[in-house]
């Protein structure tokens, strides 16, 4: 069963009045239609994998959710709040192997100048075929230079906003043309992200990411798995990451935190090779260690 709970003091700039949340009824109207993450999409988010019953970094979730409220001139997020809205929404819904819980803070209706949020629990996806077979992918050019949030910070580079709308249409367009997810790659030449996941690569005995410094949002699965590379006696480096490394590298992965990871096993038409006891042993290092 789905869970709702509204957080009915979201924010710092508002007093807190009993636990700072309620439960709601995911099956009746919650949001009205002037809210502005449903107008302008003018609001931050999280999505968080919960693995048997485990939610996967809700502290390094939490963080995150508070560094992109920054980033949008939103007052900051009460973390302890939304810690035990989070707790109880998954003590409402009904236990599963997996499920995903997302935080939505929104800076609410049109001239309310008051925040709203919530945290809704739902039975995840089915990501089993995208672990097990690996996954296709296209480079697209984000449009942006990787220095973007630096020379443009009102384009909001680096921040977990509700306006994803670029996004899913990058993910519409791969499908049309026969891969199942997209790498993009910034106007100068460097690998950034996928629309919802982090790159992750292996070049010789190190795992390397792209730098956050790069407009890019810190991924919460990628840091667990530079955990599991120092477990597994490998070096691990965040920095620009050329694209033409994307195709020499011994082995690629998208990491998110419902997927966990996924090798690509095709990039651009090309197929890839890919080691899959080393992708199996990363998958159970995410799925069963936890903050």
């Amino acid at each position: 069963m789905t869970s709702l709970v509204m957080v009915t003091a979201p924010t710092s700039a508002e007093t807190l009045t009993g636990s700072g949340y309620e439960a709601a009824d995911p099956n009746q109207p919650q949001l009205r239609v002037t809210d502005l993450s449903a107008t302008r999409g003018d609001g931050v988010f999280e999505t968080i994998g919960v693995m048997d019953c485990h939610v996967q970094s809700l502290t390094s979730h939490l963080h995150r959710l508070a560094a992109s409220a920054a980033i949008l001139d939103l007052p900051g997020p009460r973390l302890d709040v939304w810690r035990a809205a989070v707790e109880h929404a998954l003590d409402r819904a009904d236990p599963a192997p997996e499920l995903s819980a997302k935080l939505v803070l929104s800076r609410g209706e049109e001239g309310s100048r008051r925040c709203t949020g919530w945290v809704r629990v739902a039975p995840a996806p089915d990501m089993s075929r995208a672990r097990a077979d690996g996954v296709r992918v296209l480079t697209l050019d984000r449009g942006y230079r990787s220095d973007v949030a630096e020379t443009a910070p009102w384009l909001l580079q680096g921040a977990k906003y509700t306006s994803y709308a670029v996004n899913m249409a990058a993910l519409r367009y791969a499908r049309r043309h026969g891969a199942d997810d997209v790498i993009f790659i910034s106007s100068d030449g460097a690998v950034l992200e996928g629309p919802t996941a982090s790159v992750l690569l292996r070049i010789g005995n190190t795992l390397v990411t792209p730098g956050t410094d790069q407009s890019i949002l810190p991924g919460t699965t990628q840091d667990r798995a530079f955990r599991y590379a120092e477990n597994a006696g490998l070096a691990t480096q965040a920095r620009r990451v050329e694209a033409a490394e994307l195709a020499t590298a011994e082995h690629l992965w998208l990491c998110s935190s419902v997927r966990l990871c996924a090798a690509v096993r095709e990039l651009d038409g090309r197929e890839l090779t890919w080691d899959r006891r080393l992708t199996a042993d990363l998958l159970s290092w995410l799925r069963t260690t936890h903050d």
